[in-house]
């Protein structure tokens, strides 16, 4: 079997294995860091305090070999490819220190750039193992139920379909679905939420969520290595992968800068000697120093670090963005565009209104539901949980016959009984109350009516319940200076009734999917500029594809969602939008924050370097690692921005 084909077949247990082996690996750097320091600080003692330069030589050429053999490998390889690296310069700084007698700068140099380029890698494991930590959270072995027995096994070797035993406590080891039992579950993993949530039969369970405190008998429904959390995993180091405009600016800004710069220091190095007769060793030394101080390293490393660090602490509140392109867009959006159901709404029909019209309500609701029964229309269902909830017993009916379009029509006991809309009623000749009908529709709800054979008996309306986060998603984002609207192929009374109930600044209704994108397009990307589209992900795809933005709601429910989409919110969770916004300002502002202070501290130590004031430690200590290390710190901020329904 080919290495390739191995990786593919690993789960996600043995994938942070590898993760951990390749962390050891970068440790290994830091007994050389401990050892190239000692012989340093040594050498810098046997110099400067006991006089003894010869020996103090050898330890800074010791200090170089260490620290600067795989600078200088790294150098030449770059220079064989036609591409001058960061490497290359430090190389030829660190070599011409030693050859004009500043052994101890040349040390210095090299040791500084190495212990630099330590902390930048230290500093993209640790966005990149903050992930990986989510995987390490599922089990490595599960206990399935085979032939009547519980049998403990590598997760490797659970198939499709096998059930799996989690008792209270310990984490689920695999994605499947509830086929026994009860229980809350932590999903924070997942979805960045803190609540758990209860589960029970022929619910979706996730691999390294908790069991709180029921037996839990689950279906496995996909294998260890294609479970949501290796998903999750996946789709953030593409993202990381991915380069946002400023990115791919600095990139090609750094191709063409590194050879400018060493024109310009070989200029330095031999035009004030040959025209104006100056010392070589002392304009070489100061072309060494320009060479170091104009390394592009901190201004190549501070866009990519804020970037990493936003994805990242995204992913840990529940919300996956796909690369760096997204958080740049998100800065820039003037408008939200929403769809209705399952967005704002929880797509999921209750009944607001339980209406009697000279009967008692509970015969009302009773008799409604008993006929609604034998329905699996979600109105229906919604009026027979309503009725359930109340504890009513529900009557058997005879005698059932559907009028396609208009309702139903039965017996219970001796008496005939219907169910239905105005149309219904009009044909069967029984009055209804139009008013109470008409104020109950303009609050954008649907009406049911119910009555025997001589008159209406009562009115049951239904409505979309909305979200109990859409309102304050909605205000928080008009306070932010952002439009929000409502695209909707719902009928144009609930749309209205709706979008007055949550607050959008407009709503469009009765749009068909090829609408929606229009309306995108033509009209909210013309007057408002960049729009993002917030949708469930299935329906309303191409809608999030014309966006400047997709945001998929509820991704963890769907493959869709992930595939299509932008950005995905991991749970129902509105309130992560303005989330989204504060962490991509905030990640534009730390990446400008970034190149302002490479620009300006480096700018200033080129101007240091002419008069003599700049050395070779200076440049490295303060223009290259000490620069690094701050804009590495200052992109690590982005993590403390928290989601603001997050703990």
């Amino acid at each position: 079997m080919h290495e390739e084909d191995f990786k593919d077949d690993l789960c996600p247990v043995c994938d942070s294995s590898i993760l951990e082996e390749e962390v050891n690996e970068k440790d290994k750097r830091i007994p050389l860091i401990v050892l190239s320091a000692v012989l340093l600080l040594t050498g810098l003692v046997l110099e400067f305090v006991l006089e003894k330069q010869s020996i103090a030589l050898l330890l800074f050429l010791a200090t170089a070999g260490i620290s600067g053999y795989p600078i200088a490998k790294e150098g030449v390889s770059s220079l064989l490819r036609n591409r001058v690296s960061i490497g290359f310069l430090m190389t030829i700084a660190a070599v011409g220190a030693f050859l004009i007698g500043h052994g101890e700068e040349g040390a210095s140099v090299v040791f500084l750039f190495y212990l630099a380029e330590f902390l930048e890698d230290y500093a993209a494991e640790r966005a990149r193992r903050s992930i990986h930590s989510l995987i390490r959270l599922a089990p490595e072995t599960a206990v399935v139920k085979r032939d009547g027995r519980e049998e403990r096994v590598h997760v490797h070797d659970v198939h499709v379909d096998e059930i799996i035993l989690v008792r209270p406590g310990e984490k689920i080891p695999l994605d499947g679905v509830v086929k026994g039992g009860i229980s809350s579950i932590n999903q924070a993993s997942i979805t960045g939420e803190s609540m758990p949530i209860m589960k029970q039969i022929d619910d979706k369970v996730y691999a390294g969520t908790i069991n709180n405190e029921g037996f839990l008998e689950i279906r496995v429904s996909t294998p260890s290595n294609q479970s949501m959390l290796s998903r999750i995993v996946e789709f953030v180091e593409e993202a990381q992968n991915q380069k946002s405009s400023t990115e791919r600016f600095v990139d090609r800004f750094s191709k063409y800068y590194t050879p400018s710069v060493i024109v310009l220091a070989m200029g330095v190095a031999v035009i004030p000697p040959v025209l104006f007769g100056m010392p070589f060793n002392e304009w070489l030394y100061r072309a060494l120093v320009l060479l170091v101080v104009s390394c592009p390293c901190a201004l190549a490393i501070s866009t990519p670090v804020a970037m990493v660090s936003a994805i990242t602490s995204a992913a840990r509140n529940g919300v996956l963005i796909k690369g760096s392109d997204c958080i740049e867009e998100m800065s820039k959006i003037g408008v939200f565009a929403f769809d209705k159901t399952g967005t704002l709404t929880e797509g999921k029909p209750e009944v607001t209104d339980v209406i009697s019209l000279g009967h008692p309500r509970e015969e009302v609701l009773m008799k409604t539901a008993s006929l609604e029964a034998l329905s699996e229309h979600p109105i229906a269902t919604a009026i027979v949980e309503k009725a359930e909830r109340e504890g009513l017993k529900l009557k058997s009916i005879n005698n059932f016959r559907a009028v396609a379009g208009k309702g139903a029509i039965c017996e219970i006991g001796e008496e005939g009984y219907c169910v239905g809309n105005r149309r219904l009623f009009k044909e069967l000749a029984i009055e209804v109350p139009e008013d109470q009908i008409e104020k109950l529709e303009n609050e954008g709800k649907t009406v049911v009516i119910v009555g025997n054979q001589k008159e209406a008996i009562g009115l049951i309306a239904i409505m979309d319940r909305v979200r109990d986060t859409t309102v304050e998603t909605i205000a928080e984002l008009k306070k932010r200076g952002i439009r929000t609207e409502m695209i909707t192929g719902d009928n144009e009374r609930t749309a209205r009734a709706i979008s007055e109930k949550i607050g959008v600044d407009e709503y469009h209704a009765e749009l068909l999917p090829d609408e929606k994108v229009a309306m995108i397009r033509e009209h909210l990307a013309t007057d408002f500029g960049n729009v993002a589209m917030v949708g469930d992900g299935v329906n309303d795809a191409p809608a999030l594809a014309a966006a400047n933005i997709g945001i998929a709601m509820g991704a963890i429910g769907s493959d869709v969602s992930l595939e299509t989409a932008d950005i995905a919110l991991m749970q129902d969770d509105l309130t992560k939008l303005p989330y989204l916004i504060e962490l991509s300002k905030k990640t534009l502002e730390v990446v400008k924050e970034n190149v302002l202070a490479s620009i300006l501290i480096k700018g200033s130590l080129v101007l240091l370097v002419f008069p003599g004031i700049a050395t070779l430690w200076l440049a490295v200590a303060i223009g290259d690692m000490g620069l690094s290390l701050a804009v590495i710190l200052n992109a690590m901020r982005l993590s403390m921005i928290q989601s603001g329904s997050s703990p």
